[in-house]
C-alpha cells in the first residue's frame, strides 16, 4: 500500500523541491524556493511539502498576508501556489496538503482563502475547491489581483483569477 506524508518544509528541502518541480515543468527555480524557505524561516509562510512512498510529490503554501488585497485588508490568510506532479496526481496528496492547510490556518484564524485560475489546466483545483467547501468572495474576477471591469479585455493567463474563501466549522 502506498503512503503519503504531509510535513512543513525545512532548509534542506530546498534544492529537491526546485529539481522536482523543474524537471515536471514547474517552473520554480532555486532561488525561488529558497526564497520561500526564507519566508518560512521569517514567519511570513508556511509550505506544506507532500511526499508519495518516501519521493517529494508537491507542494502549497499558508501566506500570514496574502498578495490579494481584499484577503490582506481582511486579515485572511492564503493557500497559495498549490503544486502537485502530474504523475503523482489523483491519489490523494492535494486533498492531504489542503487538509494540513486548512488546519494550520484554523489553528488561528476563523477564515482561509484561495485563488484559482479561470482556464482548462485549473479545472481539477476548482473542481477540489468547491468539492472542500469554498465559496466565491463575491468580489469578482480578478487580474494581477486588481478587479477586472466591466466591459474590459484581460489575458487568460495564470493572473486571471477569482477568490474563495472558507469558513472554520
Amino acid at each position: 500500500m502506498s503512503s503519503i506524508e504531509i510535513r512543513r518544509m525545512t532548509a534542506n528541502d530546498v534544492e529537491t523541491v526546485s529539481r522536482v518541480f523543474l524537471e515536471h515543468g514547474i517552473r520554480r527555480t532555486i532561488d525561488d524556493v529558497t526564497q520561500c524557505w526564507e519566508e518560512n524561516a521569517a514567519g511570513s509562510r508556511i509550505t506544506f511539502l507532500g511526499f508519495y512512498d518516501g519521493r517529494f510529490a508537491g507542494s502549497l503554501h499558508v501566506l500570514a498576508k496574502s498578495h490579494y488585497p481584499w484577503f490582506a485588508e481582511q486579515g485572511i490568510p492564503e493557500i497559495n501556489d498549490f503544486n502537485v506532479i502530474s504523475p503523482l496526481r489523483r491519489r490523494g496528496i492535494g486533498n492531504a496538503l489542503m487538509e494540513a492547510a486548512e488546519s494550520c490556518a484554523f489553528e488561528t484564524h476563523d477564515i482561509v482563502g484561495i485563488g484559482v485560475g479561470l482556464f482548462k489546466d485549473y479545472g481539477s483545483a476548482q473542481r477540489m475547491y468547491a468539492a472542500r467547501g469554498y465559496i466565491p468572495d463575491g468580489r469578482g474576477l480578478m487580474y494581477k489581483q486588481q478587479p477586472a471591469a466591466p466591459g474590459s479585455f484581460v489575458r487568460v493567463d495564470d493572473d486571471l483569477n477569482l477568490y474563495f474563501t472558507k469558513a472554520k466549522r
